[in-house]
């Protein structure tokens, strides 16, 4: 694919985020009304998040007919030029008019990711990278943070019970013991991009969808981190475990997951 082609689908895919945040947050206009369900054990879809995703392919597809499509919650098959998507991510936080959730949108070329948009509505910050060119804010250069003593740092570890409990728990003591700082945001995306912009310093859970990781990764990476090989294996397909981080302080959450 060539730097034109890529460069018109970072383009769509930005203005696609925007759309779905104003769609998303014209929900929580009366959040008492926003009806919610569970697909699990505290994983909840809204109608917004059915709705926001339904609109981000249209819009995504009547530019580029010929891309494939994998969404949380419209589902998909993998292609060689494909747009995955997670329409809320973070959506019990959403649910809640908590303000932590996020649109996130990937491309996938020949089995790498070449465009990451994150858009956050409730700060009206949208990150963008195309491989190779660096991380933005709103149009502006970002960089990872140069934290490099534990001391100092604070990392978001995501939770969710596709994982064990007790694994989760050794995670937070051996970094807590390093005297790290962690946090859990509820937004694996909306916590990756705070890494690539230098808001957090690093981000780790043991198991994500594709949908939850792929943009925040990208991101990470072209602002200057480092992010593991997420799409290794039948990454794109079942998930992976995620890891990213300032490059002074990624071995130390790496060895925090045991990697």
């Amino acid at each position: 694919m060539t730097p034109a082609e890529l460069s018109a689908r970072q383009g769509v895919a930005e203005a696609a985020a925007r759309d779905a945040g104003r769609l998303a947050s014209s929900y929580l206009a009366d959040p008492g009304t926003l009806a919610f369900a569970l697909k699990g054990p505290q994983d909840v879809v809204t109608a917004a998040d059915r709705a926001v995703e339904k609109v981000i392919v249209r819009n995504l597809r009547s530019s580029f007919p010929g891309d494939g499509f994998i969404g949380e919650e419209g589902g998909g098959v993998a292609a060689d030029a494909c747009w995955v998507i997670d329409p809320i991510d973070g959506t019990a936080n959403f649910a809640r008019a908590l303000p932590h959730w996020c649109v996130s949108i990937a491309f996938v070329a020949s089995g790498r990711t070449e465009i990451g948009v994150i858009y956050d509505p409730n700060g009206d910050l949208l990150y963008s990278t195309l491989r190779g060119e660096g991380a933005r804010r709103n149009g502006a250069p970002i960089r990872v943070s140069t934290t490099a003593d534990p001391v100092r740092a604070t990392v978001d570890i995501g939770y969710s019970q596709r994982t064990k409990i007790d694994d989760f728990a050794s995670i937070q003591s051996h970094l807590l013991r390093l005297g790290v700082n962690v946090t859990q945001s509820g937004s694996a995306a909306l916590g990756l991009a705070r890494v690539a912009d230098g808001r957090l310093d690093g981000y780790a859970e043991r198991h994500l969808y594709a949908w939850d990781a792929l943009a925040g990764l990208l991101l990470v990476e072209e602002a200057g981190g480092l992010a593991n090989p997420f799409l290794e294996g039948d990454g794109l397909s079942a998930g992976n475990e995620t890891v990213a981080a300032t490059p002074a302080l990624y071995d130390i959450l790496a060895a925090a997951l045991g990697r």
